[in-house]
Parts: C-alpha cells; sequence; structure tokens
C-alpha cells in the first residue's frame, strides 16, 4: 500500500495523468466516429441511435460507481479500470455490425463512468490537501488528452491507420502510464463516511442545481465531441484528413481554459465565471452555425471550447464539499444529471439532422449555453 505521507504534488502529478488517461481514451474513440460511420455504412439517424449507446452504459454504471467508490475506495476502483476503460477500445475496433459497436459501447461508458467517479473523488481529497481551488487543472489534463488524441487520430487517419491498429496503441500508452503512477495515488479519499455506504443518497438543492448546471454544459461537450467531425464533413465539407480540425480546436480551447480556470474562478468567482462561460458556449456555437465555414468555424470552436472549459470541474469541486453526503456520491449525483446531456445529445441530434438539417439542431444546442448563463445566478459561490 502507497505511503499515506506523500507530498500533495505527488499525489498531484499521479492523479493528472490519470485524468490524462481517461481523455485519451475518449478522444480516441471520438477521433475514429466518421471512419466508423462510414465503414459500417451508418445513416446520420442510425448513428445518432447507436452513439446513444455509450450514455446507456453510463447511466447503468451512474449508482453502482457511488456505491463502490463509497465502498471500497477510489483507489482500487480508479485502477481496475483504468485497466478496463482503454481496453474497450478494442471492442469498439473489433466492431463489425452495429450490433457490435452497441455492445461495445454500452461497456465503454459503464467502465468509463467508474472511472470517471473514481478519478474525481481522488481529485477532491488531493484538492482538500492543496486548500484551494486545483479541480479545473485536473480537468485541463483531462483536455489536453482530449487536444492530444485529436492529433494522434487525425495522424492514423492520414497514415491510414484502422481504429483498431490505432487502439493497440493508446492501450499500450494508458497501460505504461497505470504502471508508472499507480503508486502514487491517494490512498484514502476525503471525508470518508462510516458508516454503510447505501447505494442510492437523495441530494439536496445544491447539487440539483449543480447537476442541472453540468446537464446544460454536457448536452454541448457531448455534441461537439460526437459531431464536429461528422459536421465538418457534411456542412463544412473539408478533406477527410482535415475532418479533425473542428474537434482539435475545440479542445485545444477546452484545455486551455481549464489551465488557467482555477485562477479564474479565485478571481472572478464561480457565479460569475460560470456566467461568462454560458455566454461563451452561446456565441461560439452560433458562429459555427451562421457561418459554415473553415476559419470561422473553427473561431466559433475556439470560443465554445473555452466557454465548457471551466463549467464541469467547477460544479465537480463544489460537489466535492456537500456536507450532506459523501464527496464520491455527491460527484456519482452530478454525473447523473450531466451524463443525462450525452444521453439525449446523440439521437437528438441524429433525429433533428435526418429530418431537418445538421445545422438547425447545432442552433440548438447553441442554447444551452444560455440555460447556463441563467444558472449562474442560482449557485452557491465556494465556502
Amino acid at each position: 500500500m502507497p505511503s499515506p505521507f506523500r507530498a500533495p504534488r505527488a499525489y498531484r502529478i499521479a492523479i493528472s495523468c490519470f485524468f490524462f488517461i481517461q481523455g485519451l481514451t475518449f478522444a480516441s474513440w471520438a477521433s475514429r466516429i466518421p471512419d466508423i460511420k462510414n465503414s459500417l455504412q451508418l445513416g446520420d439517424a442510425a448513428l445518432g441511435a447507436i452513439l446513444l449507446s455509450l450514455p446507456i452504459g453510463q447511466f447503468f454504471a451512474l449508482a453502482l460507481s457511488g456505491y463502490l467508490v463509497t465502498r471500497y475506495g477510489s483507489r482500487i476502483v480508479l485502477i481496475t479500470t483504468s485497466v478496463l476503460y482503454p481496453a474497450t477500445l478494442l471492442l469498439i475496433g473489433l466492431a463489425s455490425v452495429p450490433l457490435a459497436l452497441i455492445v461495445a459501447l454500452l461497456l465503454t461508458g459503464f467502465f468509463g463512468n467508474i472511472y470517471n467517479i473514481a478519478v474525481n473523488t481522488q481529485a477532491v481529497g488531493i484538492e482538500a490537501l492543496y486548500g484551494r481551488s486545483i479541480m479545473a487543472s485536473f480537468h485541463g489534463l483531462w483536455s489536453l488528452a482530449g487536444f492530444t488524441g485529436g492529433l494522434i487520430g487525425t495522424f492514423m487517419i492520414a497514415q491510414e491507420f484502422s481504429p483498431l491498429q490505432h487502439y493497440w496503441i493508446i492501450n499500450g500508452i494508458t497501460l505504461l502510464l497505470t504502471l508508472v503512477f499507480v503508486g502514487s495515488t491517494l490512498p484514502r479519499d476525503a471525508k470518508t463516511d462510516q458508516s454503510k455506504p447505501k447505494l442510492f443518497v437523495k441530494p439536496d438543492n445544491a447539487i440539483l442545481i449543480l447537476g442541472v448546471l453540468a446537464f446544460s454544459c454536457m448536452i454541448c461537450e457531448g455534441t461537439m465531441f460526437d459531431w464536429t467531425g461528422v459536421y465538418f464533413d457534411k456542412i463544412v465539407k473539408t478533406p477527410k484528413e482535415l475532418t479533425q480540425l473542428g474537434f482539435v480546436a475545440f479542445m485545444s480551447t477546452m484545455a486551455g481554459g481549464r489551465l488557467i480556470a482555477d485562477f479564474l474562478i479565485t478571481r472572478l468567482g464561480a457565479r460569475r465565471m460560470i456566467l461568462i462561460s454560458g455566454c461563451m458556449i452561446f456565441t461560439g456555437i452560433s458562429i459555427l452555425v451562421a457561418f459554415p465555414y473553415v476559419i470561422p468555424s473553427i473561431a466559433g470552436l475556439l470560443i465554445a471550447g473555452f466557454g465548457v472549459s471551466s463549467v464541469v470541474p467547477l460544479v465537480y469541486g463544489l460537489a466535492g464539499q456537500s456536507k450532506t453526503m459523501p464527496a464520491g456520491q455527491a460527484i456519482a449525483a452530478i454525473s447523473s444529471l450531466g451524463f443525462l446531456g450525452f444521453l439525449i445529445a446523440p439521437p437528438m441530434i441524429g433525429f433533428i439532422s435526418q429530418g431537418y438539417s445538421l445545422r438547425l439542431a447545432f442552433g440548438l444546442i447553441a442554447l444551452m449555453g444560455l440555460a447556463v448563463a441563467f444558472l449562474s445566478g442560482k449557485v452557491r459561490q465556494r465556502g
């Protein structure tokens, strides 16, 4: 068992790397969606329905993830899922029929959500050691990994690597990182409740508000992750090797924004930061919809990426301070509503695109930015 007396910086570096593993895994899947769509000959509506499998898998894991982290501790859960979550990419790469892809995405969502709760619970504990906001910097490593994963995906596509070959390489990278940093994970969670953990704990109003904020933001995030490549392919009409430009642009400012978000949150406060973020989400996606050309589309995604950057880490950090729930279950409650955005976004975008247009679907997503701005006034400031 690792020493409980390591310097906080050692824990921070290790958990930052586990956030990187999480982001790299997800971005590796997202970067190959257009290829997988074409190889399985899927229409927009069919792709939207199949993409629903991933958040359904996440949803099935929601209550269980909080329970497992509270019962066994986030460390053992994180170590286990740091192997299982990237391994599901191999199942995606092997899928040759839609049903196989559905099963693979269900497992990806299931293990991904458990990983998410475990790694964020570790981050809450480390933030408590520091006594100040550092949550956004962890999520910044997730976004940096997403940016890296997008670049790797672009390279793999240009070199004509199959998704399966691509995913074998990613598994090698993530397994190596796990082996290097597993010894520096936090051995005990913050605010451990010694009573018998419950599978479900009713969230209070403050947690519900944070959950709705997460929902509004993550429906935007999920759309950008799953559909930006398709949007650039169908609407912006970029060459195949450039379809990931928009995704990379979004992830770059999402990563950069998270690396400076802790400073901005400290200076501006939670409410003002969320208000600004919501306005930027609305503005950025509106530009993408109004001007479907390469340069303005990239500019819009740069703005939207910065807007999205701080909201989720901020609400996760606030949830971890809950006085009524253990940190793991508070974060799981936020995820329950937040990942509902991922649950709704993929099929909604697909069906609206099939029936009307992909631009209209993105226009509706822009309105979620206004919802984020509206809800900012209802957030309790950090204590």
